[in-house]
């Protein structure tokens, strides 16, 4: 079961269980759509895959099955990020 992460491992920025701006791996890495796009060009800094939207988890589950509270805030080293993309594209 997905953990539903509640920020942008980059930015920090707040992303609740309903976000449609919250994007993940297939580890679950979860940044915000903007640090996707425009900072990591849709490759995980992580483990270099790719990101898809992170589904929601239907508000009538939240009980049952909470979102994760465990803050991961840790920044992208975007030049180290930049050499790791030169390294998959070949």
């Amino acid at each position: 079961m997905l953990e539903i992460r509640p920020t942008c491992e980059n930015c920090n920025k707040f992303l609740p269980y309903d976000s449609k701006e919250a994007m993940i791996c297939t580890f679950e890495c979860t940044f915000c759509k903007d640090c996707v796009e425009n900072l990591l060009q849709q490759v995980c800094p992580n483990c270099g895959g790719n990101f898809h939207n992170r589904p929601i988890r239907p508000k009538h589950l939240l009980e049952k099955y909470p979102v994760s509270k465990q803050v991961i805030y840790n920044p992208v080293d975007l030049q180290k990020h930049q050499e790791t993309m030169k390294k998959l594209k070949q």
